[in-house]
């Protein structure tokens, strides 16, 4: 997912963007402890995507705190 698109999401899409992407990664998570993840590096595009919703997040409240 690129910032521009993560930009463009309201606060709310974002947070339940996050809260999809989080159980999705628990799922793979759970997976590969099964030993059946077949793709292991979606996990880690799962932890950046979620990062970015984070940094934006965070960019946001900080934006409206100096409001």
């Amino acid at each position: 997912m690129k910032m521009k698109e993560l930009t463009e999401l309201s606060t709310d899409e974002l947070l339940t963007k996050r809260r999809d992407l989080r159980q999705e990664r628990l799922h793979l998570r759970l997976q590969q402890q099964s030993g059946q993840l077949e793709q292991p590096s979606r996990l880690r595009l799962l932890r950046r995507d979620i990062a970015r919703i984070e940094m934006t997040l965070s960019h946001r409240a900080k934006q409206t705190a100096k409001e």
